[in-house]
């Protein structure tokens, strides 16, 4: 059975919580060297593989195990056609957390707003990707020190 370019676009957004819960912010930048990242309003924050790699390294905390101890889940995607045929998804997410000081919780939800486009191989790539934080919890664990007060 062939993929759809939905399922194609969907394995990305799948691809991206793997790699952030397995603390590999290198891949996380291979994943998104062809984008730039930005917050709701549009202020660039990362573009192309090493700022992205860079970005992840120094906000989010990794533990003991080499890992952020997080499970990322984005949820309730709906994709739409854009110009010249790229994709725009909407996903909200919610980043659940549990490390040896700190039970399994929920420590932040959000929304992505990705923009999918194909290259000269057709092969999906993200593009650009513009994230914003809606309710947030105990994220001492979470973020890097130094990245909140």
């Amino acid at each position: 059975m062939p993929l759809s370019d939905g399922d194609h676009i969907r394995g990305l957004l799948g691809t991206y919580c793997r790699l952030i819960d397995a603390g590999d912010f290198a891949g996380i930048g291979q994943l998104m060297a062809d984008a730039v990242l930005m917050t709701e309003d549009g202020t660039v924050v990362a573009t192309g593989a090493d700022e992205v790699a860079n970005l992840y390294s120094g906000i989010v905390a990794v533990h003991e195990d080499g890992t952020p101890g997080t499970q990322h889940v984005v949820v309730n995607t709906t994709l739409e056609e854009i110009d010249g045929g790229a994709i725009r998804a909407r996903s909200a997410y919610v980043v659940f957390q549990a490390v040896p000081d700190l039970p399994l919780q929920p420590v932040v939800t959000g929304s992505y707003v990705d923009t999918f486009e194909t290259g000269s191989t057709g092969t999906w790539r993200f593009v650009e990707r513009r994230f914003g934080i809606g309710r947030s919890g105990n994220l001492t664990h979470h973020l890097a020190p130094g990245v909140i007060g």
